[in-house]
């Protein structure tokens, strides 16, 4: 992406896991996703050695279990999850939720031409996951 200007609208979403798709724009540090689960869908316990996750639900709900602590999102609510933690999510009727993720995971990244905004460092910062 040449410019620092961009819209999700008019891209398609990339299938991130079977019923998770995201689109996601990022720059030398930060990763913003917008993410969709369809009904039943789910990511399972999983952890990123390298990278935080910040995350607020939109619509919809979630579940989420953090280490060994679970809740149910519905929009407006946020979660932290930390380098390193193990966490799963799942939602039984569907959601579509905004993350913000630190360092750059690029198996976030769907097209890394389109989808990133380099600085001079050119994204040596990111990391594969």
């Amino acid at each position: 992406m040449s410019s620092p200007f961009g819209s999700f609208t008019g891209i398609e979403p990339h299938e991130f896991a079977s019923g998770v798709h995201l689109r996601a724009v990022g720059g030398e540090q930060v990763l913003l996703c917008r993410v969709t689960y369809e009904p039943g869908k789910q990511v399972p316990r999983h952890r990123h050695e390298h990278t935080e996750q910040v995350m607020l639900i939109l619509e919809g709900d979630v579940t989420i279990t953090v280490e060994d602590e679970t809740r149910t999102l519905t929009a407006g609510d946020t979660v932290v999850v930390n380098r390193g933690l193990e966490h799963e999510l799942h939602s039984a009727g569907g959601c579509t939720f905004i993350e913000a993720l630190a360092p750059v995971p690029l198996d976030h990244v769907p097209d890394r031409r389109r989808d990133l905004v380099l600085g001079p460092d050119g994204g040596s910062g990111h990391v594969e996951r």
